[in-house]
């Protein structure tokens, strides 16, 4: 018997308009040539040409002074070389500087996909068989660099998502506080990432205090570097590692007075210079029925990945955490509760197969794994994976998965969990639920589908998904006829 499926004439594409004012860095030398060429300008020319960028700018972004400020706070090493005193330079010629080491970013100019949607913990102002939603997204822009976007919305009882408006105003997070490491836990996290040499090891124990800080790290490793000169290239670069780990965890704050359009989590740490990916949100409710909003994502340095874990109860404060253990890869997704007494996590660790981790901790995953999807059909021979957290259903935990087929083609399937153990698959659709149609598969990555979170409403199952690699769109079910066909 085969599935309805309703894809919806509704599309999420990116805006082009949408630009963060980032740092722009040069050279120290040519950072030198261009505050002597700034100052040595004449004193109506600093002032037009100031009034010129405030006139082009200003409107672009929310407080350009302040991040021209902050911009020229950036080169202070560069003007103490010069020998040139912060003190003695007039505002104007502040900004000048600032402005000229500041640059505007298209977050979402590459591709605007792989979505999620929870509910939103404010449901105000809403009429009968409405819910108001939050979807992220993974915005690309210049460079491949990912960053995580959010629009809120509201869908309907005829199951149409209609978005508000989107801001162009953007901001980074206004306050950043990095984590404070305890000696035991980063060295078992450490070991986990890169098992170091033996000597090595005991040098790193040995060096580091009880607790430190990034800061402190920095000087322990340089410390580390400069006193054991026959250093091995393998534990060179465990002391990148070092570092990577440990600007992997920070809290981060926004304005209250942003829309969340306009809150944009864009790679900060080290261990995410290259990119985050795919977060998977999912609403957590505890054992006492609070609701926290986590989500597994991919950092990226051009080397290596870290699977880490971002939590927020507001959308305003977020946590960023590493996660580690078994789980340690790649497309792993949270169940919405506990089970058992146990968090229950959905995981790839083999970049094959699907697997159900349980743990007493949500960063330290080092229980044992159990499989409970592989490829089977000839559309998932490569592999399968989840499209985002279980959703809980009166059958059974629903995962969306997706599977790889020949010419790594994408599909979008489902199997069914027993709710009180999930290791033991009680459904599985014998046939792909949707699969990129004439339209969707061109594009960025030709032929994929991917989705990184859904939603039950109004006894619909609302799955936004990516096609190609490109944009996004969203299709619904109705639940009682998937999970029909899952039981049969």
């Amino acid at each position: 018997m085969g599935i309805t499926i309703t894809r919806k004439n509704i599309f999420f594409k990116p805006k082009l308009d949408r630009v963060l004012a980032r740092r722009f860095v040069l050279s120290p030398e040519r950072s030198k040539k261009i505050i002597n060429r700034v100052l040595s300008m004449s004193e109506t020319d600093k002032e037009s040409t100031l009034n010129q960028i405030l006139r082009n700018y200003a409107r672009r972004h929310r407080s350009i002074i302040n991040i021209f400020e902050r911009n020229f706070t950036a080169v202070d090493p560069i003007l103490k070389e010069l020998k040139i005193s912060k003190q003695s330079l007039s505002d104007e010629e502040r900004l000048l500087i600032g402005s000229y080491f500041t640059m505007e970013y298209s977050i979402e100019a590459a591709a605007y996909f792989n979505p999620s949607i929870v509910l939103s913990p404010d449901q105000s102002q809403t009429h009968e068989g409405e819910k108001r939603i939050i979807m992220s997204f993974r915005a690309v822009g210049e460079g491949h660099l990912s960053s995580i976007v959010f629009r809120s919305a509201v869908i309907d009882k005829n199951l149409d998502i209609h978005l508000d408006e989107v801001g162009i105003l953007l901001d980074k997070p206004k306050h950043i506080k990095n984590h404070r490491y305890r000696k035991a836990e980063f060295i078992e996290r450490l070991v986990d990432l890169h098992q170091p040499e033996e000597h090595v090891q005991k040098i790193i124990e040995e060096k580091l205090t009880d607790t430190f800080t990034y800061d402190e790290l920095q000087r322990f490793v340089r410390e580390i570097k400069e006193e054991q000169e026959d250093l091995s290239y393998d534990s060179q670069i465990l002391m990148q590692q070092m570092l990577w780990l440990a600007s992997s965890h920070y809290e981060i704050s926004y304005s209250r007075d942003t829309s969340i359009s306009e809150r944009v989590i864009f790679p900060i740490s080290d261990t995410e210079k290259n990119g985050i990916e795919d977060a998977r949100f999912v609403q957590f409710i505890s054992d006492k029925g609070k609701a926290t909003y986590y989500a597994t994502y991919t950092a990226y340095d051009g080397y290596s990945i870290l699977p880490k874990l971002l939590s927020t109860k507001d959308f305003v404060n977020f946590k960023i955490q590493p996660l580690n253990g078994k789980i340690a890869n790649k497309g792993a997704a949270l169940f919405p509760r506990k089970i058992k007494g146990k968090y229950a996590m959905l995981c790839r660790v083999d970049g094959e197969n699907s697997y159900v981790a349980f743990s007493n901790s949500l960063t330290n995953w080092h229980e044992e794994i159990k499989l409970v999807g592989e490829p089977e059909y000839p559309w998932e021979f490569i592999q399968v994976g989840n499209c985002g957290s279980p959703v809980e259903t009166k059958e059974g935990w629903l995962v969306i998965t997706h599977s790889v087929g020949p010419m790594r083609e994408y599909s979008i399937g489902a199997l069914l969990l027993d709710l009180e153990d999930p290791t033991k698959v009680i459904g599985k659709l014998k046939k792909p639920l949707l699969f990129a149609n004439e339209t969707e598969r061109n594009g960025y990555v030709p032929n994929v589908l991917y989705s990184c979170g859904q939603i039950i409403h109004n006894n619909h199952l609302i799955l936004p998904y990516a096609y190609s690699d490109q944009e996004s769109t969203y299709a619904t079910v109705c639940l009682d006829e998937l999970l029909k066909n899952l039981v049969d």
